[in-house]
């Protein structure tokens, strides 16, 4: 975050551009702004933008209080924002990524998130990154930095948890070297074995209910699970940090941690349809890296109303706000319609 030498006299702040992202359904810009605050400038707003430097620890430190740092699953997963219509030699931070709600690439800008949910079942982002090819790494490689900084910050993960996009090798070993349970997706073809020098696809196994160990190539044993959704089977693998707990490992507890990761899911549809997050007409990095983190904060400002119990879901307010105007103007017209 920016440190201040004396007070600030901005007129745009991060308050208020949150509330903002919150309020308005669909005209996310500078001038937008300037036009439902009088007095405020659309300068001022994008100076708001582009003299921020907000990091990832910002978020951390915003959600602290509101978590049990002890026990609690870390779900990663990436979201690619859409912006069909920019050129991406003029916008930054812009490519082209593999998007599961389009099934195809897609361009837009790509956000990578590690989602905490604490034991008592309450959860908020806690880590974050902007994909960025300048800096020449892969996601796998922003994931293991993200886990390793949220522990360094305080966080005593039990488990964390993934599709099968961050299920290769590297990872799991991180993990274990960290000695952190996880629970991952993993493709229907991945090499397993129940005896030594044996290998088989996974979807060859009959895999009873309460899960099979098997012995994951290139890393160890683990338990497998398979999770019907629809006309497929899924498959999963469960680890502990002491190989002699897999056994116990059952169905509940996949149930469980599983649960935690559909979280993440939750989060990506909140931050898109009501945070705003896809929506911004600034082009620089500073700017869009500000924007992105305030749409991260409306989520968390969202979430602490619920925990609360201001609000009974995270979409109440996007569907309460414009209740009173609506109401009024299909009364007005309709009186006028009937004296015609």
């Amino acid at each position: 975050m920016r440190e201040l030498s004396k007070p600030s006299t901005a007129k745009c702040t991060c308050s208020l551009y949150i509330l903002f992202l919150l309020a308005e359904p669909k005209y996310v810009s500078c001038v937008r702004l300037s036009e439902v605050m009088e007095g405020l400038s659309h300068d001022s707003v994008n100076r708001f933008l582009l003299r921020e430097n907000y990091k990832p620890r910002d978020l951390f430190n915003e959600v602290l209080d509101h978590l049990i740092l002890d026990g609690g699953v870390a779900s990663v997963d990436d979201s690619v924002l859409d912006k069909p219509y920019r050129d991406p030699q003029s916008t930054a931070l812009m490519g082209y990524f593999w998007s599961g709600k389009h099934k195809r690439t897609v361009k837009g800008i790509n956000l990578i998130t590690l989602y905490y949910t604490a034991v008592t079942g309450t959860s908020y982002p806690v880590n974050f990154r902007i994909y960025d090819k300048q800096e020449g790494k892969t996601k796998n490689e922003y994931f293991r930095d993200m886990v390793a900084e949220v522990k360094a910050w305080g966080l005593k993960l039990a488990w964390v948890t993934g599709d099968s996009w961050d299920s290769g090798i590297e990872n799991l070993k991180f993990l274990r070297n960290e000695k952190v349970g996880f629970l991952f997706g993993i493709a229907d073809n991945r090499q397993v074995s129940l005896e030594r020098g044996i290998q088989v696809q996974v979807k060859t196994l009959p895999i009873p209910e309460s899960g099979l160990v098997v012995y994951l190539k290139e890393f160890g044993w683990v338990k497998v699970f398979c999770q019907s959704f629809k006309n497929e089977d899924r498959y999963y693998i469960m680890h502990l940090p002491n190989d002699l707990e897999l056994a116990q490992l059952n169905r509940q507890n996949f149930r469980q941690i599983h649960d935690s990761h559909w979280q993440i899911e939750s989060f990506h549809r909140v931050i898109k349809q009501v945070c705003n997050i896809e929506r911004f007409h600034v082009r620089t990095e500073s700017a869009i890296r500000t924007h992105f983190f305030c749409a991260l904060q409306a989520f968390c400002k969202l979430q602490t109303m619920r925990v609360e119990g201001l609000i009974d879901n995270l979409y109440q307010v996007s569907r309460q706000l414009f209740v009173p105007v609506i109401r009024q103007f299909i009364l007005e017209n309709l009186s006028q319609s009937t004296v015609a």
